[in-house]
């Protein structure tokens, strides 16, 4: 199992997660953050830390937003998404964003 970023995460890109993450699992796109499924070892201590609650395990990851499990995973193939391992500042508009739904349209690769 693995653990999936979800779409609340779009827009706001809050990086309180890499932090703490023992295996640098995290990869870093334009304005979304996502997690390697192969470097993944489901410890679970980044989902107390997303301020958005936008990670969850796999098998927990509501119906809604299911079709996050493929994305992350090509998400985080991309050449150009790199590891991410140290906190940075959230995109500038983060909080008009963090509680907006429906936001995969402003995904941007």
């Amino acid at each position: 199992m693995t653990h999936v970023v979800t779409e609340a995460c779009i827009r706001c890109k809050f990086t309180d997660c890499v932090d703490v993450c023992p295996v640098d699992c995290f990869r870093e796109g334009p304005n979304f953050l996502t997690i390697d499924p192969d470097e993944c070892i489901d410890c679970a201590v980044c989902i107390p830390e997303c301020p958005v609650s936008a990670i969850y395990a796999e098998e927990d990851v509501p119906s809604d937003q299911v079709h996050m499990l493929k994305l992350n995973e090509e998400l985080s193939r991309i050449p150009t998404w790199k590891s991410i391992t140290k906190r940075k500042e959230p995109l500038a508009d983060a909080e008009d964003w963090q509680d907006k739904p429906n936001k995969l349209p402003e995904l941007v690769r």
